[in-house]
């Protein structure tokens, strides 16, 4: 059957009733479902307790600078400049750049505003220095002020590849961006899985975790390619029990991208028993939203409890009560 859980203050500060000292939570993070979910979460919890692994298979190389979308969604939006308007890059952004390089005829379907060009240009500076992923991205995370760990899932180069209905394959951001992801989707794979491996404290982090936590993101292009990186599906599995999952499918559809169009066209079922299915051996409990009571049966015959709650998150005060939620699912 079922359970459920209802919305407290989110001035409350959550506390592990089992457990004394820093409750530790990892989060398997993708873009702004996760971002949104994280930054309930640091709002309850302090902050330094939570490691969110963040997908970099949407990474790309633009303008010869090294772009990581997800893990840049995450740090703007834990330091409260996300651009509102957008739900990516920052808050009071120009585009003057972007405006000259169409002056020119440059390639400028992919924006980036001139606020977030500075954060490109150093990330790609250190890297070309020697400087590791997961280091650059401490030193970002530093200093936008966020004191959650962000750690991208490898440091080594990993890239989705999504095959488009009579056209072949593109790069994903091809795809998202210049396609609008408005193009049928044969199949995805992650180049470079094979011989990538987690960066420094993923693993640590997974095994060590007092609750994991795997966000409500796409989990085709956002949880499937951090989970592809060797060591880490194992990982998450080996601790099942431990583990609550978040749908990031309510009322069938996705809040935001193209998460049930994909799941349809890879044979999937856009639903919250659909997500139960492909969760079933990662956690115990799947949240879904309210809307989605109706579908509570077929999540459990999935294999995992669901946890009927709201999960709607349309502001600060709104994530920190689901995130709230989410908590009060490990009980």
């Amino acid at each position: 059957m079922p359970t459920s859980s209802s919305s407290r203050a989110s001035s409350e500060r959550w506390h592990d009733p089992g457990r004394h000292g820093d409750v530790v939570i990892c989060v398997l993070a993708g873009g702004v479902g996760a971002a949104k979910l994280l930054r309930g979460l640091q709002q309850i919890v302090d902050p330094s307790s939570i490691v969110a692994i963040v997908n970099v298979g949407d990474d790309t190389v633009l303008h010869g600078l090294h772009v990581s979308a997800d893990l840049d969604t995450v740090t703007y939006t834990l330091a409260g400049e996300i651009n509102p308007e957008t739900g990516w890059g920052l808050r009071e952004e120009t585009w003057q750049a972007m405006t000259v390089l169409r002056r020119y005829g440059g390639p400028a379907w992919f924006n980036l505003g001139d606020r977030d060009l500075g954060t490109h240009l150093y990330r790609t500076t250190r890297l070309r220095d020697g400087a590791p992923l997961s280091t650059v991205t401490a030193e970002i995370a530093a200093a936008w002020g966020v004191g959650v760990q962000i750690v991208p899932v490898t440091d080594d180069r990993l890239e989705t590849r999504v095959t488009v209905a009579d056209e072949g394959e593109i790069g994903f951001q091809e795809y998202f961006v210049r396609r609008r992801h408005d193009v049928a989707v044969t199949s995805v794979r992650f180049d470079g899985a094979t011989s990538c491996r987690p960066a420094p404290g993923v693993l640590d982090a997974i095994t060590g975790a007092d609750h994991l936590i795997v966000a409500p993101s796409n989990p085709i292009v956002s949880i499937d390619p951090v989970l592809a990186v060797p060591g880490v599906r194992e990982a998450v599995e080996a601790r099942r029990h431990r583990n609550v999952a978040v749908s990031p499918i309510v009322g069938d559809a996705a809040l935001k991208g193209p998460a049930d169009r994909m799941l349809r066209e890879l044979g999937h079922e856009s639903s919250a028993a659909g997500i139960a299915r492909l969760y079933a051996a990662l956690a115990a409990r799947l949240v879904i939203d309210t809307v989605d009571a109706h579908h509570a049966d077929a999540v459990h015959d999935a294999g995992i409890e669901p946890v009927v709650t709201d999960t709607m998150m349309v502001d600060d005060l709104r994530a920190a009560a689901v995130a709230r939620n989410v908590m009060a699912a490990f009980a």
